[in-house]
């Protein structure tokens, strides 16, 4: 393999590579990508083309996306106010469709931009090979479901035609009803469901922080806790790291928590020593 050819000049060095190419090898790797910062195209661009290095060296990647951002502007184009209850969206009849119609064209969009880079990649989602079961959160919430089961065979067969599953965090409910699911818990449930190797939660932050405001290059799952339970870690970070403990206390070897707005952090992350981010492992 040419790895000249395949990596980019910015990425990480050569050598360092090479080493981990070997380790990750024959392993699953589920990768988030969604939040504010992710609708600048540019960003957009960069994770296309990570991704699509990363099928071409023979990694097994699978995709899963938000849309929180995108939701909005849709729902605020449409003039409809939504309220929040602990960071979920209450959804109706009305915002789940347009919430489903949002999330199936990015999609989309990620698949298109993928195989304009070489690269093969299959939609999933509730139109199209859904692999969510869903249970409802609360009555309150509307339509916004928790995965309840996880169709893993659909995810394997698209690996096996070197192709990157792409998911939508949508599942079905009874009667095949379209629920809204959270991204970061979408992601962590499918990692679990198939024992991936890592779990990159892309971000628009550096990682995870200490009290004086540097980066945790790596910590142990109590560690973690410890920093939520002396307020470290707070507010919208919570849920995120919440979803990493769930992860590597089911199966996940470890969870990166990675600053998606430097360029090819998920090379960095991956094949590199020094990583880019935060890495929490059991």
């Amino acid at each position: 393999m040419n790895l000249e050819k395949i990596l980019p000049e910015d990425g990480p060095p050569i050598d360092e590579v090479s080493k981990y190419i070997k380790k990750y090898k024959n392993e699953l790797i589920v990768i988030k990508y969604g939040g504010n910062i992710f609708i600048d195209r540019n960003i957009f661009d960069n994770f296309i083309l990570d991704i699509s290095i990363l099928n071409k060296l023979g990694l097994s990647i699978v995709i899963v996306h938000g849309g929180g951002p995108r939701i909005k502007r849709e729902l605020d184009r449409s003039n409809i106010k939504t309220k929040f209850i602990k960071g979920l969206r209450v959804t109706d009849e009305k915002i789940i469709n347009i919430v489903e119609s949002v999330l199936i064209d990015f999609n989309d969009d990620i698949v298109n931009s993928l195989k304009e880079e070489g690269t093969g990649a299959i939609s999933i989602n509730t139109k199209k090979n859904n692999i969510i079961e869903v249970v409802p959160v609360s009555e309150e919430l509307g339509f916004v479901g928790t995965p309840n089961k996880i169709n893993i065979d659909i995810i394997k067969s698209i690996i096996e035609k070197n192709c990157i599953p792409i998911i939508s965090p949508l599942g079905l409910g009874e009667n095949n009803q379209p629920y809204n699911i959270n991204g970061d818990t979408a992601a962590g449930a499918i990692a679990k469901s198939l024992k991936s190797r890592r779990l990159l939660l892309m971000t628009n932050v550096e990682g995870v922080l200490s009290k004086n405001k540097k980066i945790i290059e790596e910590i142990s799952s109590s560690e973690v806790s410890e920093m939520i339970n002396n307020n470290t870690i707070t507010e919208g970070m919570i849920p995120k790291i919440n979803t990493c403990l769930d992860a590597v206390d089911n199966g996940v070897t470890a969870v990166g928590i990675i600053d998606g707005r430097k360029k090819h952090s998920i090379l960095f992350e991956l094949f590199s020593d020094k990583g880019s981010g935060t890495l929490i492992r059991k």
